[in-house]
């Protein structure tokens, strides 16, 4: 999960309204106790011991998963939901489903009628948003904890009553049209990153936009959209994590009065199976190849990817370390070769392994100095990756980003909605919100040898494609 954290400037989310952090007392002590963490056995058993949730994690009848983090520091608690279904589930002519019923979410059910969701968090000194990404949709809300039970019953209501008014649908479609415009045809930025997505997961389940198709954007229907809703917004597919000053016990009750009866969808594994059997996530085996775009900038911009490995596998987790020794900081490998050299060649490169819950990318990007030579440059790139496999792997850099990565891991469990972020990421992904002191364990048992091995096995110029943007080219 590393990579996803450096990859937020490219990955696709989409926020609704504007978020705030409420900052918790209680786990301030994390970010010094981090810093000085080193990776001695000792001290990794101590950072262990340290970082613990007074979490309770119950899984009712109907399949839905909450799980409840006490914090009595300050009166306020952020409630996050996260359902997991994201655009590789979306089968041919209804892609961006999940992203378009993000927005209609929004847009009113049967008790919370259109505007009253808004109204009622932002008028009790709240805030919420929303994202969705290929794997998960996630919608959360921070409020002062007297209106607990009210959120309880908005996000019941419209888990099991989404309305999707035919008027809100239509004057929708319009707004999501305009950000799949905003956010590529008119970005050369996200054109780079949405040509790089399709190139690596080519005929893959995520070779698509999660906003969609324009085609389908268009042509998607009002029962379309609810049909999708209907099989994939259902307690079983949902995870609820709240966090903040809340009593464990009243929560627990309050979330089965309201969300208890909503009925599963008994027929989800099987529609998620067949869903995902249509494309599937093999990546293809041809690449060595580049790509060029036509944009506005100035200057090229470039993506240098490499098809990597899934969330969890330990190879996975060894590709993070990797792509942080190459590209993180500007002491970091490929910055200190292409930005602060003697010859400077870009204006910035970074390096980041985005790991998706099936497939995972590897990438360098950046963008180039004016009066520079593109075909030189892409030359000399591949070159500098393929010698950093022994260059840039030293005991001291390993040391260096596992002491990093340590902070950045932990570094947003200052507030209500980070922790609540963090464990309902590891509990959708590993069935186990506890999986992050696994993950200590792994990310700092990984050796010189593996990194060198990973790096010569996946970065190698043949598994790679190079793309570039730029007003220049044709």
């Amino acid at each position: 999960m590393h990579g996803e954290t450096k990859f937020l400037s490219f990955m696709y989310n989409t926020p609704n309204n504007k978020w705030s952090r409420k900052h918790m007392l209680k786990y301030s002590f994390l970010i010094i106790l981090l810093v000085a963490c080193s990776t001695t056995k000792d001290s990794r058993k101590s950072t262990q011991e340290e970082i613990q949730f007074e979490a309770t994690k119950r899984v009712f009848d109907n399949g839905l998963t909450a799980i409840i983090v006490e914090n009595k520091k300050l009166p306020v608690f952020s409630y996050h939901t996260f359902y997991k279904v994201g655009g590789k589930f979306e089968t041919p002519g209804i892609t961006g489903a999940s992203h378009f019923l993000e927005h209609m979410m929004f847009k009113g059910a049967k008790k919370y009628k259109m505007g009253e969701f808004d109204r009622l968090v932002e008028g009790n000194g709240g805030s919420n948003n929303a994202y969705t990404t290929n794997d998960l949709t996630v919608y959360y809300e921070d409020l002062p904890n007297a209106h607990l039970e009210t959120m309880i019953d908005i996000e019941a209501d419209r888990m099991e009553n989404l309305t999707l008014d035919k008027a809100a649908f239509q004057s929708e479609k319009a707004v999501v049209l305009e950000e799949r415009r905003m956010r590529y045809e008119n970005s050369d930025r996200g054109k780079l990153y949405l040509s790089m997505m399709k190139e690596i997961f080519k005929g893959t389940a995520y070779g698509t936009s999660v906003i969609g198709k324009i085609e389908d954007l268009n042509s998607v229907t009002r029962d379309q959209i609810y049909a999708y809703f209907k099989k994939y917004y259902s307690p079983n597919n949902a995870v609820i994590v709240i966090a903040g000053d809340v009593d464990t016990d009243d929560t627990l009750d309050l979330l089965e009065d309201k969300f208890g009866d909503i009925k599963p969808f008994k027929a989800l594994e099987k529609t998620k199976s067949d869903a995902i059997k249509l494309k599937g996530f093999k990546v293809k085996e041809k690449f060595g190849y580049d790509v060029k775009l036509k944009g506005q900038s100035p200057e090229p911009m470039f993506m240098l990817a490499y098809p990597s490995e899934k969330i969890g596998s330990r190879e996975g987790f060894v590709l993070d370390i990797l792509s942080s020794i190459l590209g993180s900081g500007a002491t970091s490998y490929l910055s200190e070769r292409f930005v602060l050299g003697k010859n400077p060649a870009a204006v910035s490169i970074s390096a980041a392994n985005y790991t998706l819950q099936d497939a995972g990318v590897f990438f360098v990007m950046g963008q180039m100095l004016g009066k520079k030579n593109l075909k030189s440059f892409k030359r000399n790139l591949r070159r500098s990756v393929v010698k950093s496999c022994k260059d840039a792997i030293t005991p001291r850099s390993i040391d260096k980003v596992k002491n990093q990565f340590l902070v950045s891991m932990f570094s947003g469990l200052d507030s209500n909605a980070g922790i609540a972020k963090f464990l309902g990421n590891r509990e959708v992904y590993f069935d186990d919100y506890n999986f992050y002191k696994r993950e200590l364990d792994i990310y700092q048992s990984i050796t010189k040898k593996e990194l060198q091995s990973a790096c010569d096995k996946y970065l190698k110029p043949s598994r790679s494609v190079f793309l570039s943007i730029w007003s220049k080219h044709k």
